[in-house]
């Protein structure tokens, strides 16, 4: 029998609701037919979500500069932007650095990114990620802009990633795979689709948005991608996240210098 319309909708509404559960800390506020064909089905509003932690950590941010000079208003809005995720893609690029620097074979580095402890190159890309964030958004000239937008085009990294490479972590153990799994082409045109239109929306405060995504995106699916599928011979959960920071820090280079050079 064909899917009723109805049935349609409340799945993409619980596939939503799925995404923002997985993503964020913040509760679940329908009740979840939960599969693993639906969590697959979540990561293609991976982007929407990131829009909307965007459009809070703009809106703190605005409600905060009036009373504080701008470093102080950026170090409360990276503090509301942990808490809000758990610090979930920050989590995996430590696990990813401390994997991919500290292991000499494949099973070594698998085994480190599984470990719960953070090492030194971890702690070292952690500091500096987290460092040059804020640095790069004191230089920016709409800095409200780069709150916005940078959280929806960077949850467009690990999407890709998830197209260009295959899954290598262990399914039994893995928090990712009901996302990786079955991941579709179709899920993919459409998330990008969505975030170009917000790039388009947003160009009369930054004209070069739309190629920026595409760079920052680009990017880091050819760097990050090539050193995972050379070190780990595909992608993790923790590397997808850690794309996601990348993504970011990638995008905010980009506007940064742009601001500098108008």
């Amino acid at each position: 029998m064909p899917t009723q319309p109805s049935s349609v909708w409340q799945r993409e509404w619980q596939a939503f609701w799925l995404a923002v559960g997985f993503l964020t800390r913040v509760p679940m506020l329908v009740r979840i037919d939960y599969t693993p064909a639906l969590m697959s089905q979540s990561s293609v509003y991976f982007p929407l979500v990131g829009l909307l932690l965007g459009a809070s950590y703009a809106a703190l941010f605005s409600l905060v500069s009036a009373l504080w000079p701008t470093l102080v208003c950026l170090l409360l809005v990276l503090c509301f932007h942990l808490w809000l995720t758990g610090t979930f893609h920050e989590d995996g690029l430590a696990d990813s650095v401390d994997a991919l620097g500290g292991g000499y074979t494949v099973a070594d580095r698998l085994r480190i990114m599984k470990d719960s402890r953070i090492g030194t190159y971890g702690s070292v890309a952690l500091f500096l990620a987290l460092g040059l964030k804020v640095a790069l958004l004191v230089a920016v000239e709409h800095i409200w802009l780069a709150l916005l937008v940078s959280p929806c085009i960077a949850r467009l990294a690990p999407l890709v990633l998830m197209r260009g490479l295959r899954y290598v972590t262990d399914p039994d153990t893995s928090k990712s795979r009901p996302v990786a799994e079955h991941f579709s082409t179709t899920r993919l045109i459409a998330a990008i689709a969505f975030v170009v239109m917000v790039c388009i929306a947003l160009t009369p405060w930054a004209p070069s948005l739309p190629l920026a995504a595409l760079v920052s995106v680009g990017l880091v699916f050819l760097a990050w991608g090539r050193a995972l599928k050379a070190d780990l011979g595909g992608y993790t959960g923790d590397a997808l996240g850690a794309s996601v920071v990348f993504c970011e820090l990638v995008l905010l280079l980009w506007l940064s210098a742009s601001s500098t050079h108008m």
